[in-house]
This record gives structure tokens, C-alpha cells and sequence, in this order.
């Protein structure tokens, strides 16, 4: 804990008032000696009206012009009232409100009220005093204008009887000064100057009283002032000369010293003091009184007439009088009369608490000023000795310390600048404890906010962000959302995103995505196709509203899921010829025959594209079977004679998506005895033709089969003979009339199929025959037909017509 030791120097009562400023922002220097901050003492009357000049602290400081305005000069003092005023602009330093000396000091001389004059930029002290000076605006009084006295016909001269005494609330040569009495033959008057300074005016006997000559003298007295003019005061003295009383009542002691605490309750006792009168009977009886008792005494204690106890009526406080000096008068029946004093001493008590009198606070502070000045404040205490010494602190674990100056003036200044994100408001107990027993402390709370400045960019929460958007969206669709945080505050932290502008592939990145600046959601602004694009990225900045801005960046990632919206599309044989695509399988052919390849090709991507072949439809479904995974087409069984020539075969091609999408390949396959016979051309067919199942016309279509393949027989026959003929012209033929020999699909053995192989497209250049189409085998060399299945298989030649 920070502690700091001070010592209590004032006494009188703190203002309860605490200046607040919105904005005020110290830089310390605190490094100026304090030795050279004496101002001096300045005078005044009392009585001067309110705005009396004082002084001009410009002039008494030395300083230029306009300085004293920029420093910010303010008047402190630990008394009970502001008393002075400081004009800012002129310096001129004025009463703030008329002063009347007996009120602010009493009976004290000179009577001194120390001040501050606090300079808040940069923090400086100039300790001044301002001393009231008397006038004399009150003349003596008398507590009782009426004096009795009895005194015995047989009282030798020079006996001296005390009168009370007159009060005069001035000071110095204003106050009382000297007694006189009227002029008689009897008295004469003597003025007794006791220890504390009072004057007492004395009686003293010059010539002996003879009470059947003079039974009552009756003398004025008069008290006298030094002021100019000087005031005056009178009480009538009235004497009873008395018959003779031999003895006048005695004190045990002349002097009683009494110690009471300052606690002390009302009633309690004090002391009793006794006196003896040797007479006898009723002149031996004593009754006591006070005597020449100030308005003070008489106020604050009672003597019980008949026992002597003395007695407190009012509490007394060690603060306001530490000392009373009390007479006490015992009288006898005769009204002869003896006196003592009483010293009481009022013992010291810590029943003060400690102080405190807020002179600046600053409730708010930026985050980056290294030092500055939070709050200065005064501490007091009004006990005496180690009740009145104090210690002043703060909490060990905030980052303020707490800096001395003057006697009783602290400060708190910051050990550092401070950052508002670890913590933005700080509660400062300021506990200033007395070393007396038990020990009294006060507790101050402030509380300091610390104002935010932008040094805290803004922050993702991811540094790279992946969105996962399925094709064919709908125009602002929302992708996702993105998140930056910003530490600080206010518009400090209002972050503000945006896109960083660059291409990806061929269109630019505003044209398909937009990001809102308020809250990160990414929308797309136009449907998006995974067959053109499947993935992208671009940054986005996140940027605050400080000054000045501050920004982070982020990637993002967009990927593409693709939908099936793609259907099959064949590659061979071609759907889109003006002439069907045909192929020719021999009637040798056995179970099993390679007759041609389906290769089709899907746009999607992944299962999408997984593409399935099934025979939907054909001239013979027995005699066909097509692999579902490789769209290869078989015979299922050996040809026979019954078999129609031409074969229509529709198969269907399905992706693997949900919906699945398909597309119908339609083949034509011719049956011949062999390759040799001439290629005939034969007319397209409707593919819509009629089914019937009408028994007439499977008649006539077996009639007409049958006379078909009698023709066919001959013409194959010929053909045969012709074609092995001219094998090897019409081999050469067919190869350089190939167009498209770099245009080969790779097609992996699958199935049956004991290897790979690789199939060309070509068309054929021949006059009058330019949509001919066949699907072979590429082989290094053409061997002679053999009656082998696995050998035919290999050589098989698939032609389109």
C-alpha cells in the first residue's frame, strides 16, 4: 500500500465543495521546488465590503501577461468559508464577502488565515496568508451593569475587594485598557493583570468605613478602550456597609488543577471545592458561586451553591479551548468572602475523523497519455498531537500512486498510460487514518473512466473462411456470414467490410458477389454454374471508423457443389447424323461377340457423372446384352438363321443423380455372313415404327424376311468373293479415308473383356458416301480372318452407314 505520513497543521473546518471538469488533462511537473512557492502575507481590515482589492498575484508571482489565465489559477483554502476570489484574466486577488475578525478568530491576535493559490497546468502550489486586522467596532460590557458588595464596617485599609470585569471583543489596542471610578472619599480603584492578559478592576479600602456614618456608598466604574475614538462601558458599584463578621470564608486550596476528557458527558463533575469560615453560627455558613465568570464559563459550568461541586453544562471540546480558568467565590452570611481558581485542562480525545476536501477530479482520461494528473486534494484533521498526525493511501493494485506537496495536498497521477481494453473504469478508495487511539479513518471513492483511442485494429474470428454453394443458386442468395471484432469502442469499433476488387477467371468478382459493409453477410448476385467455375476465392477487409482507420483482411473461400443437371450426352455412336449409326456383326459370331462400345460423356462431377447403361429396348432382346458399366454391347447368344439382318437397339445411358438424368442411343446393327460382301445401303427406317401385333402382319413381314434374306444370301455371297478379291486395296482404303485418327477414347477391359482397347471414329471420304461412320480397333497390322471368337473379337469392325 502506498502510504504517506503528514502531520495535522490546521485547525480550522474544511469546505465540503468538489470542483468537476469534464475535459482537463495534466501533463506532471511536479519536479518545481516547493521551497520558492511562498507567496507571503497580505492585510486587510475586517468590516471591507465584498471585492476589497487584496493583491494582484500576477504582479507578487512575476508573471507575463496572459499567463495566469493559461495555468489555470484557482484559490484553495482548508476554512470553513471561501473568503477570497481570484479574477483569472487580471489576477486581481478580492474579498468574497465582508470579514468580521471576532468571528473568524475570537480572542486571537494576530488573527491569520492561511490559503493556497493552486496552479493546475502545470500542478503548482503558492501557500499565502491573509491576516484581518481589528477595528474597533466594539466597546466594553459589562455581564452585569449592577455591582453589590457588602462590605464590614470593620475592614482595615488597603483591603482589596475584585469587581468583574468588563469584556471587549477587540483585540490589541482595541480592546479594554484600564478601569476608572467615580471620585470618592472611601475607594480607591486598581487594575489586576492576570496571567491569560485579562484586566480585573480591584476595590481597594483607602480610608475606613463607619457604617452609622455611611450605610451605602454607591460608585460608578468605567471601562475604557485604546481604540481612536476610543468606547467605553459603565456598571454601577453599589456597597452595604455591614456590621462587624470577624472571619471571611478560606479555601482548602487557593488553586485547583483538574484534567477532564473532551468527552466528558454534560452533568458530569468536575471537582468540588470547599472552603472554611471560622465564625460561628450563621456567620460561619458558606455558599459559593462563580465569580467574574465570562459568558463561556458561566455557559459551560454550574457550582452547586451549598456542596462546592463543580459541574459541566455543556459538553467542552479540546478543538475550540483547551484551558479554562474558573473563580470560585465562597461567601459567608456576613458577606465576608474568600476565592480560588479552578484550572481545568480539557484532555485531547481522538474523536475527530480525518478530512478530506476534493480540489480537482478528472473523470475521464484517454487510454495512451502516459502521466497525468487524476485528482489533488486536501487532508485535516482537527485533533492535536499523533491524533491529529494522518496517513494517506490508496490501493497497491491500480496503476495511480500518490504524490505529497504541500502540507496536507495530494495528488493522483497515473503510473503509465493505461489501456481501456483491459479495463475501462478504475475505483479509486482514497483512505486518509489518524495515528490516534482508536484510529479514525475516512474513505473517499472516485471513479475514473478511461476514454477510448483507436489501437486496436479489427480481429476474425477465422483467418480463412470456406462456403460451400451449390450450383444453379437464385440471384442474392446468402452464402454466409463473416465476423470481425474490434476491441475498442464507440465508432472506434464500428467495423465496416468490404471487398478487395480482383479478378477470378472471367468475371469480375463485384459482377457475382457483394458483401454487406454493416454486418459481413456475403450474398451472390447471380446464379453460378459448376461446370464453369468450381471454385474461388477473394479477401475481405474488415476496417474500423477511428481516426485514423485500422484494418485486418481475411480470405474466403467459395466452392462449388455441383447439381445433376446435366444429362449423358453419347459421343458414339453419334445421335445426330442424318443417316443412323450402323454396325455389322457376323452370323459366325458366338455368345459373347464385342459388338460395338456406347461412349458417353456427363458434364457433372462425382456421383453425378457416374454413368449407368441398361437396353431399354430391341428388334430381339434376347439376343443383345449390354455391360451397365461400360456401355459395351454383347451378343447374348450365338445368331442363327431366324435372326432378323437388321437389329434396332435402344439403350439408355443414366447418370447416378438424384433426380438421375438419361438420354436414349438408338443402334442399328446388320447381320452378314462376312466382311467381304459389298457395303449396301440400306433406307433409313421411321423411328417411330408400328407395332402390330396382329397375326396378318407377322406373316407378311416372315414372307418378306424371307425373300430378303435369299437376296442378302446372293449379294453376300458375291460380295465375299469380291471383297477377298481386293482385300488388300480396300483395306488400304478404308484407312486413309479416316479423318479423325487423333480422335481416340481409351476404353479399359471390363467384363469379359481381357484388355484395353482403343476405338477410332472416322468418316469416310468417298464420293456420294460422306456420312459413313465406324468405330475399330487400333491394330498394328491387319491379320487374315480367322474362325477363332476370341480372334474376331479383336478384329471386329463396327461401320456406320
Amino acid at each position: 500500500m502506498n502510504i504517506l505520513h503528514t502531520d495535522r497543521t490546521m485547525e480550522t473546518t474544511p469546505g465540503k465543495v468538489q470542483w468537476k471538469r469534464q475535459v482537463m488533462y495534466f501533463i506532471v511537473a511536479l519536479l518545481l521546488s516547493e521551497a520558492n512557492s511562498e507567496l507571503g502575507r497580505f492585510s486587510v481590515a475586517e468590516e471591507m465590503e465584498s471585492g476589497f482589492f487584496v493583491a494582484n498575484v500576477v504582479k507578487v508571482l512575476g508573471l507575463e501577461a496572459g499567463e495566469l489565465y493559461a495555468r489555470g489559477p484557482r484559490v484553495a483554502s482548508n476554512h470553513n468559508k471561501q473568503i477570497l476570489q481570484l479574477d483569472q484574466k487580471t489576477g486581481d486577488l478580492s474579498l468574497k464577502e465582508k470579514l468580521d475578525r471576532e468571528e473568524l478568530c475570537g480572542a486571537t491576535d494576530p488573527c491569520v488565515l492561511p490559503f493556497q493559490i493552486l496552479m493546475e497546468n502545470p500542478l503548482q502550489f503558492f501557500r499565502a496568508e491573509l491576516q484581518v486586522r481589528d477595528i474597533n467596532d466594539h466597546s466594553p460590557t459589562f455581564p452585569n451593569p449592577d455591582m453589590l458588595l457588602r462590605i464590614s464596617e470593620s475592614t482595615t485599609p488597603g483591603t482589596v475587594f475584585p469587581l468583574k470585569l468588563a469584556q471587549d471583543l477587540d483585540v490589541g489596542i482595541n480592546s479594554l485598557q484600564n478601569y476608572t471610578i467615580s471620585h470618592n472619599s472611601h475607594f480607591l480603584l486598581h487594575t489586576h493583570i492576570r496571567n491569560d492578559g485579562r484586566k480585573i478592576p480591584e476595590l481597594v479600602l483607602d480610608k475606613v468605613l463607619d457604617r452609622e456614618e455611611h450605610p451605602e456608598l454607591t460608585l460608578t466604574l468605567m471601562a475604557m478602550d485604546g481604540g481612536s475614538p476610543p468606547r467605553s462601558g459603565t456598571a454601577q458599584v453599589r456597597i452595604t456597609v455591614v456590621d462587624v463578621n470577624d472571619n471571611a470564608p478560606a479555601f482548602v486550596q487557593s488553586k485547583y488543577l483538574v484534567q477532564i476528557p473532551e468527552n466528558s458527558s454534560i452533568g458530569a463533575l468536575v471537582v468540588t471545592v470547599s472552603a472554611r469560615d471560622l465564625d460561628a453560627g450563621i456567620n460561619g455558613q458558606v455558599t459559593y458561586a462563580l465569580f467574574q465568570a465570562s459568558d463561556e464559563i458561566s455557559q459551560t459550568f454550574g457550582v452547586d451553591s451549598i456542596s462546592g461541586e463543580i459541574r459541566l453544562k455543556k459538553q467542552v471540546d479540546f478543538e475550540a479551548i483547551q484551558k479554562y480558568e474558573v473563580d470560585i467565590e465562597a461567601t459567608d452570611v456576613g458577606a465576608l468572602s474568600g476565592k480560588c481558581t479552578v484550572w481545568v485542562q480539557v484532555m485531547d480525545l481522538n474523536d475527530n475523523f480525518p478530512e478530506l476536501t476534493m480540489l480537482s477530479l478528472i473523470n475521464s482520461i484517454p487510454e495512451n497519455i502516459p502521466e497525468s494528473v487524476v485528482a489533488v486534494f486536501s487532508i485535516r484533521d482537527r485533533d492535536s498531537g499523533e491524533n491529529g498526525r494522518m496517513i494517506c493511501s490508496i490501493q497497491e493494485d491500480l496503476p495511480f500512486s500518490l504524490k505529497p506537496h504541500l502540507e496536507n495536498f495530494y495528488s493522483i497521477i497515473t503510473e503509465g498510460a493505461l489501456d481501456r481494453e483491459t479495463k475501462a473504469e478504475y475505483n479509486i478508495t482514497i483512505t486518509v487514518m489518524d495515528l490516534g487511539f482508536p484510529r479514525l479513518k475516512t474513505e473517499h471513492n472516485i471513479t475514473v473512466s478511461i476514454s477510448d483511442i483507436n489501437d486496436n485494429p479489427p480481429i476474425f474470428f477465422q483467418t480463412v473462411y470456406t462456403f460451400y454453394l451449390r450450383e444453379n443458386n437464385s440471384p442474392a442468395f446468402h452464402i454466409g456470414s463473416i465476423s470481425a471484432r474490434d476491441s475498442d469502442s464507440g465508432i472506434n469499433a464500428k467495423v465496416t467490410y468490404t471487398l478487395q476488387p480482383l479478378e477470378t477467371g472471367d468475371l469480375p468478382l463485384f459482377s457475382y458477389i457483394s458483401i454487406n459493409s454493416d454486418n459481413g453477410h456475403l450474398y451472390a448476385l447471380r446464379s453460378l454454374d459448376y461446370e464453369a467455375i468450381q471454385t474461388f476465392q477473394f479477401t475481405v477487409w474488415a476496417t474500423d471508423g477511428g481516426s485514423p482507420t485500422l484494418s485486418s483482411q481475411a480470405l474466403v473461400q467459395i466452392v462449388l457443389q455441383d447439381e445433376n443437371d446435366n444429362s449423358p450426352f453419347i459421343l458414339y455412336p453419334l445421335q445426330n447424323g442424318t443417316a443412323p449409326c450402323n454396325d455389322l456383326v457376323p452370323r459366325a459370331a458366338e455368345a459373347g461377340y464385342l459388338v460395338t462400345k456406347i461412349v458417353a460423356v456427363d458434364q457433372d462431377s462425382g456421383q453425378n457423372s457416374w454413368l449407368s447403361y441398361q437396353l431399354l429396348k430391341a428388334t430381339d432382346p434376347g439376343l443383345f446384352t449390354v455391360w451397365a458399366h461400360n456401355g459395351e454391347v454383347y451378343t447374348a447368344r450365338p445368331i442363327s438363321d431366324r435372326d432378323a439382318i437388321k437389329q434396332r437397339l435402344l439403350v439408355l445411358v443414366k447418370d447416378n443423380g438424384e433426380p438421375y438424368l438419361s438420354t436414349v442411343a438408338t443402334l442399328n446393327v446388320f447381320l452378314v455372313d462376312g466382311f467381304s460382301e459389298p457395303f449396301v445401303k440400306l433406307p433409313n427406317e421411321s423411328n417411330n415404327e408400328p407395332q402390330t401385333d396382329s397375326l396378318t402382319i407377322y406373316l407378311i413381314i416372315s414372307l418378306v424376311s424371307v425373300s430378303f434374306l435369299f437376296l442378302v444370301s446372293v449379294i453376300l455371297f458375291i460380295s465375299i468373293k469380291l471383297w477377298r478379291k481386293n482385300n488388300a486395296s480396300k483395306g488400304d482404303h478404308l484407312r486413309s479415308n479416316c479423318q479423325f485418327s487423333g480422335h481416340l477414347v481409351d476404353i479399359h477391359g471390363m467384363g469379359t473383356l481381357s484388355q484395353s482397347y482403343q476405338y477410332e471414329v472416322c468418316l469416310t471420304t468417298g464420293s456420294g458416301n460422306t456420312d459413313f461412320k465406324f468405330l475399330k480397333p487400333i491394330i498394328h497390322s491387319v491379320p487374315p480372318p480367322v474362325s477363332d471368337r476370341d480372334s474376331e473379337e479383336h478384329q471386329t469392325t463396327y461401320k456406320c452407314g
